[in-house]
């Protein structure tokens, strides 16, 4: 071998060790980037509805713009993502020199800085404890590393629990969309120090209890320790936390712990509105986000108010801000469809009213523009909130003992997809935002006739005001033989009796569903006359139950609705 040719392949060796960093492929990169930052986004193209439904049953799709399809991977979907063959661009990563860290608490409450994690406890108790008469701090639950999820209720007589709408807004659930998160804080901060300063501020504070969830995911923004340095999309499962709420038609395998304990708090709380807070667009996106062939029954209201909030964004804003899609809205699925998705599960399941709000193109808001986030954004925020002092507020009576009815309240040829809404049954009293126009409104509960009241008018921007009462179909002497089942005590946490009919004596078959139909609960038991019949609910989890009772021989059978309360 020659001294020349040694020398040769001497050069080629090395000139290959320094390009192979530079010629790993695309599927390694994914995998190194993942594992280094927890996620990494990349594009393809946009080919058809179908592929594109395939595609958001599997991974978190982020947008879709100009026949572009944006995608987020964590390490639980990168392996299906690379087996699937796509022709994909691997996308920069974000350049987080944006966020800058207070110093201290003081100057993290100027809202232009991002606190850290203790900062941000910090502030959540010091609104405690500077207004104690309007502010009460609760925990949602915790995150999988045991972080906290808390939230600020807002309300004047703060210590009691009043008989008035409840609202929620919630943001970052998606750690890295970090605009919302600073701008829930400001609003708190805004609502409590202008309780006695701005005649707006104090009807909302006096007539709704308002819930604050500043931010729903700490794990994911707080991903590397105290501050925000390399926030991630997903939960520290690598989980994205707005695909993982129940949806009544695909099955959930594992539910994760932040939406579980965000589950059983809103279940508790009924909100009568409610919206999400996200980044990586400018839009207000309305239900159906599941659906593409159907609207909700009430599309043309979900259209109103976020049409309102964004029409409002345009007066203060620039000209280039929140006009994505339809100059700023857009029906979910009309965009994108997505399965899981936490607008669609309150607003279906928990007959709730909830948007999804996209703040900002720019997943995390740089601090220099956290001020203009607000200016552009703080008036509709509040003028949101506001839509749960319009509509129908009611109250639901027995006619002849004005104790509360547990009703359902629907409006018949109108409602559809679990639109409806339901009497609460400590109080009666109920919530039906609608656009304005003349409704009828039917009553109907477990052992009371169904009651119609016609002609309800709903103006723009004005609350009606009625109460229902509903006529016992038995009186107290009829109950030893209901011709439907009395269940007691309802609510019930651990066990629930049913006093039943006779012609369903014998052999039954028990059965129990949760408001979206789902089977809960299938079984056979004895039911003995004059014995009531005892159902453990220990296992489930708080809301509203219909359960049915036939009898297996006859096939006779009645049904009635109870609460478990958690």
């Amino acid at each position: 071998m020659t001294r020349r040719f040694l020398i040769l392949l001497v050069v080629l060796i090395f000139f290959a060790l320094r390009c192979y960093p530079q010629n790993i492929n695309n599927d390694d990169k994914l995998r190194d980037i993942v594992g280094q930052n927890g996620q990494v986004e990349v594009t393809i193209p946009y080919t058809d509805n179908k592929a594109l439904d395939n595609l958001t049953r599997n991974v978190s799709i982020l947008s879709v713009r100009n026949k572009i399809v944006s995608i987020s991977l964590s390490p639980l979907t990168v392996e299906w993502f690379i087996l699937q063959k796509y022709d994909y661009v691997i996308t920069k990563k974000t350049d987080n020199k944006g966020v800058i860290s207070a110093l201290d608490i003081n100057q993290a409450m100027e809202w232009d800085k991002y606190p850290t994690y203790s900062q941000y406890d910090s502030i959540m108790q010091s609104f405690k404890i500077l207004y104690p008469a309007l502010c009460h701090l609760d925990t949602i639950g915790t995150s999988v590393n045991g972080k906290l999820v808390l939230t600020l209720k807002i309300s004047d007589n703060i210590g009691t629990d009043e008989d008035e709408p409840e609202v929620f807004y919630s943001s970052t659930m998606h750690g890295d969309e970090t605009g919302g998160f600073v701008l829930m804080l400001r609003l708190a901060d805004y609502l409590l120090k202008n309780y006695n300063l701005n005649s707006r501020v104090k009807n909302l504070v006096d007539n709704l209890e308002i819930w604050i969830n500043p931010l729903a995911n700490p794990d994911g923004t707080y991903r590397t320790g105290n501050t925000i340095s390399s926030p991630t999309r997903f939960n520290a499962n690598g989980v994205d936390l707005n695909r993982n709420f129940p949806d009544p038609f695909q099955p959930l395998e594992i539910q994760q712990k932040e939406n579980r304990d965000m589950i059983k708090f809103m279940r508790k709380h009924n909100f009568v509105i409610s919206a999400n807070f996200h980044s990586g667009s400018e839009v207000v996106n309305y239900p159906w986000d599941r659906w593409f062939s159907k609207l909700h029954a009430d599309d043309s209201w979900f259209n109103s108010i976020s049409r309102a909030y964004a029409d409002t964004v345009h007066v203060y804003s620039g000209p280039a801000y929140m006009n994505e899609l339809d100059n700023g809205v857009t029906r979910g699925a009309a965009w994108y469809i997505i399965y899981g998705g936490r607008q669609d599960f309150v607003t279906y399941e928990l007959q709730g009213r909830e948007v999804t709000i996209e703040l900002d193109d720019q997943l995390i808001t740089p601090v220099a523009q956290l001020s203009l986030l607000w200016q552009n954004n703080w008036r509709s925020l509040i003028g949101y909130l506001e839509n749960a002092l319009y509509g129908i507020h009611g109250l639901v009576r027995n006619a002849s003992t004005s104790a509360p009815v547990l009703a359902k309240v629907f409006i018949s040829g109108h409602d559809k997809d679990s639109s409806q809404v339901y009497s609460d049954i400590l109080t009666g009293s109920f919530v039906r935002l609608l656009a304005p126009g003349s409704w009828n409104l039917t009553f109907s509960a477990t052992g009371y006739h169904d009651t119609t009241v016609s002609n309800i008018i709903v103006a723009s921007g004005l609350r009606t005001d009625i109460i229902v009462n509903m006529v016992p179909i038995i009186n107290n002497i009829d109950t030893t033989n209901p011709e439907a089942p009395i269940l007691y005590p309802n609510p019930a946490t651990t066990e629930l009796s049913a006093v039943l009919p006779e012609r369903i004596m014998g052999n039954i078959s028990i059965r129990i569903f949760n408001q979206a139909g789902t089977i809960f609960s299938d079984y056979i038991t004895e039911a003995i006359q004059g014995v009531p019949v005892k159902i453990d609910v220990k296992r489930l989890s708080g809301g509203i139950y219909s359960v049915v009772f036939t009898n297996t021989f006859t096939k006779n059978s009645c049904r009635g609705r109870f609460i478990v309360i958690k």
